[in-house]
């Protein structure tokens, strides 16, 4: 092969490459303007009806009737302490408050003090409450979260988002970060917020729970 020949065949190599890193970055920003989007938000909603067999409200607190609930899906593993959590077997019999957050996250800081208060409230009447952090990529941030807005109940440590994929589709299932859902003393997903709450929209996420027989 000439030298000429050589220059032309490296010229097209190098064309060819760039063309492949443009695409993978523009595949890689696209991926990540949609994680930004759908990760933290301070609002949203989703409706019923078509089968989903819960209705949502204005409010955007979604329920389902008793009879009509799905089993809340395993949730076990480490806390971002690094101690092992099995949330069915621990919390039997109770009603178990999740919500899924991120250090990242500033709804969730917002809404933090409220789900802090409220646990408190309700420590004594069978009510558990148990974080799900994710998209932090250590444990430290989520420490540091814990410990600045004095959260003592545990969070599972789930970075990729593992757990909140075993929620079934068609099901109450979290759908943003933050999103709080509400098992009922059957193991059952009850109801579901998926915004940043205040102390008064938590107490109506979940009174209704709790005042079941």
């Amino acid at each position: 092969m000439s030298a000429a020949s050589r220059t032309t065949a490296a010229a097209r190599a190098l064309q060819r490459s760039n063309r492949t890193r443009r695409s993978a970055l523009f595949t890689a920003g696209a991926a990540a303007l949609v994680l930004a989007v759908s990760a933290c938000g301070s609002g949203g909603t989703s409706g019923g009806g078509g089968g989903t067999g819960f209705i949502t409200s204005s409010d955007g607190i979604a329920t389902v009737k008793k009879g009509d609930r799905a089993d809340a899906p395993d949730l076990s593993g480490k806390t971002i302490d690094g101690k092992q959590l099995d949330v069915a077997s621990a919390y039997k019999g109770k009603i178990v408050v999740v919500n899924v957050w991120g250090s990242w996250c500033s709804p969730c800081r917002a809404e933090a003090p409220n789900l802090v208060k409220v646990s408190e409230k309700l420590a004594g009447q069978g009510v558990q409450f148990v974080g799900i952090n994710t998209r932090d990529t250590s444990t430290g941030p989520a420490r540091a979260f814990e410990q600045a807005y004095k959260v003592e109940y545990p969070s599972l440590y789930d970075p990729t988002g593992k757990l909140m994929l075993r929620f079934k589709k068609g099901t109450l299932n979290p759908q943003a970060i933050p999103s709080t859902l509400v098992i009922d003393r059957e193991g059952k997903v009850a109801a579901r917020s998926l915004q940043a709450l205040s102390e008064a929209k938590l107490r109506k996420l979940i009174d209704p729970v709790l005042a079941e027989k």
